[in-house]
């Protein structure tokens, strides 16, 4: 299994905990992910989020139906939490988001580990278009999160 690493840093002038707590409401999801995406959260709100919480969405990849379970596997509230991929499109998805305070700002950082099935098929597609789909996801998450806490 290939596994590939994404990552992306991104500083706010917003307090570590105002941008803590917008990552941490699962439906913010809904506003920073890409609207072909289609995405949309299915686990009822209120949602506790702690490590062991199992969250589910529903999207759509290149107009095929998808839905996907989070496990939340660290939870650090204002420094950082894991999020990682039971149920969805990737053999492997590992998600840390990390915040800390740095010159007064808020550095966001970004790092997802991944793998895909069908061994050669699903490195093809990497090469083809999963690493340029996950890289527009998080480009435009980067400005969309700008946008919403300026």
């Amino acid at each position: 299994m290939t596994v590939h690493r994404l990552q992306r840093t991104q500083s706010l002038a917003a307090p570590c905990a105002e941008v803590f707590d917008f990552f941490a409401r699962p439906h913010n999801l809904e506003l920073i992910t890409p609207s072909w995406l289609h995405f949309e959260l299915l686990t009822p709100e209120p949602i506790e989020m702690r490590a062991g919480t199992r969250i589910d969405y529903r999207l759509r990849l290149h107009g095929v139906p998808v839905r996907w379970r989070s496990l939340i596997e660290v939870w650090e509230p204002g420094r950082c939490f894991v999020d990682r991929q039971l149920l969805g499109p990737y053999r492997l998805w590992s998600h840390r988001h990390t915040f800390a305070t740095v010159g007064g700002r808020t550095v966001v950082r970004d790092e997802v580990d991944y793998a895909l099935p069908l061994g050669p098929l699903g490195e093809l597609a990497h090469g083809l278009f999963v690493r340029r789909d996950l890289e527009r996801i998080f480009d435009h998450r980067r400005l969309a999160v700008a946008a919403l806490i300026a």
